[in-house]
């Protein structure tokens, strides 16, 4: 499923023109982008939460040459589902 499949769920459910849903859609995530750029934790009744985690620098290795390499710290998007959610996905 992607951003119009999506789009086109919501204006079926909700009574709204495509081009609508589509700017629902596109608000949602570009709500939960800025949260999480901001440091937040976005929490989705129901749903799951989303959670900025940090990945401290680290020493790796060019897979190609073996050479010792350092990797920079980063920050990912984490998501963890609801227990409503794990329930439906396991049975």
């Amino acid at each position: 499923m992607n951003n119009n499949d999506l789009a086109e769920k919501i204006a079926a459910i909700g009574d709204l023109s495509k081009a609508d849903a589509r700017k629902v859609v596109d608000g949602v995530l570009a709500a939960i982008t800025e949260a999480a750029a901001n440091g937040e934790e976005v929490s989705l009744n129901g749903f799951g939460k989303f959670k900025v985690k940090e990945s401290a620098a680290r020493e790796g290795r060019n897979p190609a040459t073996g050479a010792a390499m350092q990797i920079a710290a980063s920050k990912k998007l984490a998501f963890t589902p609801a227990k409503a959610v794990k329930d439906r996905l396991n049975g």
